[in-house]
């Protein structure tokens, strides 16, 4: 069995969790998020917590428990807390600025990258070399940091470009003669 699977998870008092037969709902403070439920997981409510477990013995259903537990948790995490990610932007000249549901970046390319926000993530730049992504979603928040990353990743001599803040960039030595 999954050990991930087997550990229940707390629902907060503030946070409304709806199972049914093919979809999972949870509601908070923050949002709303529905989660497809699967046949080979069973979901039972224990008070104030959720418990999975396998509907058979079969790897797939041991696999597929842990799956949705890791799922549930993070539903229940971000409409509760939220989700944030920190994009830091190494180099001269390399600036971004937040423009409602819009990312304007200077990576150094002859023209801005523009990056549109998509619905449930908010960019905030408390610095111009500073991107804070916020969301209740963690797929959705970590996609954008992926992508906006992406514009401009750390190349391996000087380090400069996008990196998350938590990212090591291990750099190279140039070639010698």
């Amino acid at each position: 069995m999954s050990r991930v699977g087997k550990l229940p998870i707390t629902v907060p008092a503030k946070v409304e969790v709806t199972l049914a037969a093919d979809e999972i709902t949870v509601k908070g403070p923050l949002g709303v998020l529905k989660q497809a439920a699967t046949s080979l997981v069973n979901i039972k409510r224990d008070g104030d917590k959720l418990v999975l477990e396998a509907a058979n013995d079969s790897q797939a259903a041991n696999a597929m428990s842990g799956t949705m537990r890791a799922l549930l948790a993070n539903m229940v995490h971000g409409v509760d807390k939220g989700f944030e990610r920190k994009l830091m932007l190494v180099g001269v000249g390399y600036k971004a600025a937040a423009q409602g549901a819009k990312l304007n970046l200077a990576l150094g390319y002859s023209h801005p990258v523009i990056h549109e926000m998509p619905e449930g993530v908010k960019a905030e730049t408390p610095t111009p070399t500073e991107i804070i992504l916020k969301g209740v979603d963690k797929q959705k928040v970590g996609q954008v940091a992926a992508i906006v990353r992406g514009y401009r990743p750390p190349e391996p001599y000087k380090g400069k470009g996008v990196r998350y803040s938590d990212e090591v960039i291990v750099l190279k030595e140039t070639k010698k003669k």
